[in-house]
């Protein structure tokens, strides 16, 4: 391939994974240009041209990432209406073939421009394959009359012929498909069934060993090759993103507090980059883990200040940190973590159980994974029902001590699974074997 195009949607948790996606294929094929605004490349720093990886850039034609989540609306519209002509004038200017775009599924005009152009396109799902599978089944969910149905009426009601699934809650399934908000989105979302109609080949960011039940009705259900892309987080690559000189400060101050600290002793916090916690519950959680007595690294952007001040002796708090490289500390013993799928996969590869704090979109149903399929962690909103700081405390002390017998099974069955996922991305695992193959069929393609 002369040149590949990828287009990630607008956000942390998509651009980051398909950014690793691609230093991973910069060994099998030549130059990738990833296509950013001029906002997101302010964040990204991303210094000299790494890997055959290359920016380029369209103008900010939407909300600022700083303040999106003032008006998702406006910025989900956005995103399908104002990003599609700016991309094309990209396009236009690479002065060689483009053999290839790989856009995220959120978004469905890039696979309209690549259809258009004659260009084989591949859709890149940053979430995890059972999720996935279950979007591209929500036919089944109509037939049955969970599609926008009243969760806070039916949230308990059991969903058991979602093909690949072990048995879910209605609550589990995505709040895009629910009542309320999942009416309003409907017609700014795309459908990932309209979008995989339109590409040429699915790549997942997971790995078989993980979800072959998921992966295999994927596979059954599209009609294009599908393939596992991995976890798509540092851990694979040799080259990081340089820290500020102020993050920088900070990795020497949070790695010096971990050190001290004994191991499995510590339980780091992070609850995202967006779409955060009220301010009350906020408060509740400082009080409780404080409570708690156990030791606590927790990253709060813009909280920072306040939060030092009430967190004692026994808690650090800072603005940034690496994450893969604080979990994969001695000293930490458990993840307090929001759900998102690339924290799930960084705490996965480093064998770290998790508490589970489910705000959005998918989060409840990657909770659901890890309390349920792989019982590697603790739903911290079902076990503290009114989410008050006695509540708090009681279970992240249960959920630390390491004299409890469901803490020790826990922590068996986290390294059992960074054992298999560990093993999925080395030399002859199913990543590797399926990213050469992703490779090879598009060179076959392309010279038919």
């Amino acid at each position: 391939m002369n040149q590949v195009v990828v287009v990630p949607y607008p956000g942390r948790g998509h651009i980051n994974p398909l950014i690793h996606l691609c230093r991973s294929l910069s060994s099998r094929t030549t130059v990738f240009t990833v296509v950013v605004t001029e906002e997101w490349l302010g964040f990204l720093n991303p210094g000299p041209e790494q890997d055959n990886i290359r920016f380029a850039t369209i103008p900010n034609v939407l909300p600022s990432e700083l303040n999106r989540g003032s008006d998702m609306i406006a910025f989900l519209t956005a995103i399908q209406s104002k990003m599609e002509r700016p991309f094309l004038e990209v396009l236009d200017q690479i002065d060689v073939p483009v053999k290839l775009i790989i856009a995220d599924v959120s978004m469905l005009w890039p696979f309209d421009v690549a259809n258009r152009r004659n260009i084989p396109v591949a859709a890149y799902s940053p979430m995890s394959a059972s999720m996935f599978s279950l979007m591209h089944h929500v036919d089944l969910l109509e037939s049955h009359h969970h599609l926008y149905a009243d969760v806070s009426e039916s949230g308990k009601e059991t969903i058991e012929y979602i093909p690949g699934l072990s048995p879910l809650t209605l609550a589990d399934v995505p709040m895009i498909f629910h009542s309320g908000i999942g009416e309003i989105v409907k017609d700014i979302l795309p459908s990932l069934i309209d979008v995989t109609i339109k590409a040429n080949y699915v790549l997942i960011s997971s790995m078989y060993e993980l979800e072959s039940k998921a992966i295999d009705a994927l596979r059954a259900r599209l009609q294009i090759p599908v393939y596992t892309s991995g976890p798509n987080i540092p851990l694979l690559q040799e080259k990081r993103v340089s820290p500020t000189t102020q993050q920088t400060k900070s990795v020497g101050d949070y790695l010096n507090w971990l050190d001290s600290k004994q191991p499995r002793t510590v339980l780091y916090v992070s609850l995202g980059s967006y779409l955060s916690v009220s301010n009350n519950e906020m408060v509740e959680l400082t009080s409780g883990l404080t409570q708690s007595g156990v030791n606590f690294l927790w990253v709060a952007r813009g909280e920072t200040a306040h939060l030092k001040e009430l967190c004692g002796e026994k808690g650090m708090v800072v603005e940034w940190c690496d994450q893969l490289r604080v979990l994969s500390h001695s000293s930490i013993g458990g993840f307090w973590t929001h759900c998102g799928w690339n924290s799930v996969k960084e705490s996965l590869f480093s064998g770290v159980p998790m508490l589970t704090f489910p705000i959005f979109i998918d989060q409840p149903f990657n909770s659901k994974m890890i309390v349920s399929d792989w019982k590697i962690g603790l739903n911290v909103r079902e076990k503290v029902g009114d989410f008050r700081r006695d509540g708090i405390a009681k279970i992240v002390r249960e959920f630390m001590d390491s004299t409890s017998v469901s803490r020790v099974e826990m922590m068996e069955r986290a390294k059992e699974l960074q054992r298999v996922c560990q093993e999925s991305v080395g030399e002859g695992g199913s990543v590797n074997e399926d990213l050469d193959a992703f490779v090879r069929d598009i060179a076959i393609s392309q010279n038919e």
